[in-house]
């Protein structure tokens, strides 16, 4: 079978993989780890804007950002783009450096701050030809209703013991974290943690 794109140009999956013989998308739990992982983050980028035009513009106006039809890197690492923009990345990766983030979750971001410092591809810089041979064949990618309701169903969920996780039977259930225990972890409070798209 053959590679497809879903929902988005750029990641691709195996059909068989992904799609039973009857051409439906199959169960979440019959799809392998890496492509389901994909198909899930896919559910929440679909009709987001592309980040070039959004780095441009900002959240402010944001209603001027054209929707991302192609995507690149790795899940929660993932840089999303119009056609127009994906020469910038293209660009980055091939003569910018940007291929030594090939791989890892700092993809995106890396992209963000060579495009943000002003960055871009030389005037006429080449896109990928992205062949489209039958896109109305392929099922539609489930919305984030249906994923959530695909994952629960048949859920067996794995209970986590937090307080053997924290020290096991080694720590007094009513002993409190002491200041200096604190300090001494590597949990920092003061962090900004990046908020989902």
């Amino acid at each position: 079978m053959a590679k497809v794109s879903i929902g988005l140009r750029g990641w691709r999956f195996e059909e068989d993989e992904i799609f039973s013989g009857d051409e439906e998308l199959k169960p979440l739990d019959k799809i392998p780890e890496d492509p389901r992982d994909r198909l899930l983050r896919l559910v929440s980028l679909v009709e987001e804007p592309c980040d070039v035009c959004y780095l441009e513009h900002g959240e402010a106006e944001v209603h001027r950002c054209n929707e991302a039809e192609i995507v690149y890197g790795e899940p929660d690492g993932e840089v999303l783009l119009c056609p127009e923009h994906e020469p910038e990345l293209l660009y980055w990766f091939r003569e910018a450096g940007g291929s030594d983030h090939k791989g890892s979750v700092e993809f995106a971001d890396r992209f963000h701050e060579w495009v943000a410092a002003g960055n871009e591809a030389p005037e006429g810089y080449g896109s990928v030809e992205h062949v489209e041979e039958d896109p109305g064949g392929l099922p539609d990618l489930p919305d984030q209703q249906e994923v959530q309701e695909r994952l629960e169903a048949d859920f067996e969920g794995e209970r986590i013991d937090i307080l053997e996780l924290a020290g096991g039977d080694d720590r007094d259930e009513d002993a409190q974290v002491t200041e200096t225990e604190l300090a001494d972890s590597e949990l920092d409070l003061s962090a900004d943690y990046p908020a989902n798209r």
